[in-house]
């Protein structure tokens, strides 16, 4: 498919795609294994020399480091501050990690969290509240400028939300605005726990670093793929920025076969690393695709508009794949049990 691609490409004039993702490793640290959000850090035109991820869940603010080479845990940054569900991470212009406790399964959060862990020094803590009652949002970008941007996982049409006033360090809830909303192009690619709806589900996003090589992007991404959102060369990447390159038209870059992916991380290099939840007896993992964000900023690039109009999709519970999943693990169970009493039998009856 991809030569067939390519072809095409040469035909009309039009980059060619990136290629096809590549596994990096398999996350057996069981602290990891509900992975829901990834940054790669690293200096520009290289890669990363760490991951930092976060854990889809509750407890105190805390992001693991991994080493790239094989995924293993090399160290935390935490905080005592409390988390209700943390669902994606953010890389500040500062070198501050952003995690997004935003996740809110039943719609039930009056306000939701954002806990900014620097590289040295206390904590912050910005408290925020939705304007249009409550949401479930599971993808955060921080801009150049410390502005984060937070898209919901409304399936069809994601709305983007910025904070309407300075954050404030503790203190009452920062309200949000909503400022764009993010219409995904349809999506043949398979995996995921939800099927066709899980291609147009926003479960995680990224930014690529300041000075990456090929340019810049925003990137969100749902069960099935990742979206590439360029970003206009030289300028900064502000919340402004990114807000107008997310009504563009974005690059697919497929992530067939992912258990349950919610993580995204550009890196310096124009590359693209993604990140899978463990689903039954499939581990959590990362993969990479090079040029994957080089593929979107060239002149030409296979960019696909946003539709028009919305499509008609159902929002499923956030509770479901997590559902899905023990259900799948519960059906293989049963069935190893029936197999062995079955084998029981057919020796007692020799």
């Amino acid at each position: 498919m991809t030569a067939v691609l390519c072809l095409t490409g040469a035909l009309t004039g039009a980059a060619a795609p990136p290629p096809g993702a590549i596994p990096a490793c398999s996350i057996d640290d069981p602290r990891l294994a509900e992975l829901s959000g990834l940054v790669a850090e690293g200096p520009p035109g290289a890669a990363p020399q760490r991951y930092h991820a976060v854990v889809d869940g509750g407890g105190t603010a805390r992001a693991f480091t991994l080493d790239p080479a094989g995924c293993a845990v090399t160290g935390t940054r935490q905080a005592d501050v409390p988390v209700t569900d943390v669902e994606d991470l953010g890389l500040g212009p500062g070198g501050e990690l952003w995690l997004a406790d935003t996740g809110d399964n039943g719609a039930r959060r009056g306000s939701v969290r954002l806990v900014v862990l620097p590289p040295a020094g206390p904590p912050r803590v910005h408290d925020l509240v939705h304007p249009d009652g409550p949401r479930d949002v599971e993808a955060l970008l921080v801009g150049d400028d410390g502005v984060p941007l937070l898209v919901d996982k409304t399936t069809g049409a994601a709305g983007v939300y910025r904070p309407a006033a300075p954050l404030r360090d503790g203190g009452d809830p920062v309200e949000l605005r909503r400022v764009a909303q993010v219409v995904l192009p349809w999506s043949g690619t398979g995996g995921g726990p939800l099927g066709a709806a899980g291609s147009r589900t926003v479960t995680g996003g990224g930014l690529s670093p300041a000075g990456a090589d090929g340019g810049r992007a925003a990137v969100l991404r749902t069960y099935t793929d990742a979206w590439v959102f360029p970003l206009p060369a030289g300028g900064p990447a502000t919340a402004d920025a990114l807000v107008t390159a997310l009504g563009g038209a974005p690059l697919p870059v497929p992530l067939p076969g992912e258990a349950q992916g919610e993580a995204v991380a550009p890196d310096g290099r124009g590359a693209l690393h993604s990140g899978s939840e463990a689903r039954g007896l499939t581990a959590a993992a990362v993969t990479v695709v090079p040029g994957a964000v080089s593929a979107a900023t060239v002149p030409q690039a296979p960019v696909v508009p946003q539709p028009a109009a919305v499509p008609e999709y159902r929002t499923y519970p956030s509770w479901l794949p997590a559902a899905g999943g023990a259900a799948a693990l519960g059906a293989l169970l049963v069935a190893g049990a029936v197999a062995m009493s079955l084998h029981g039998r057919r020796r007692r009856s020799r």
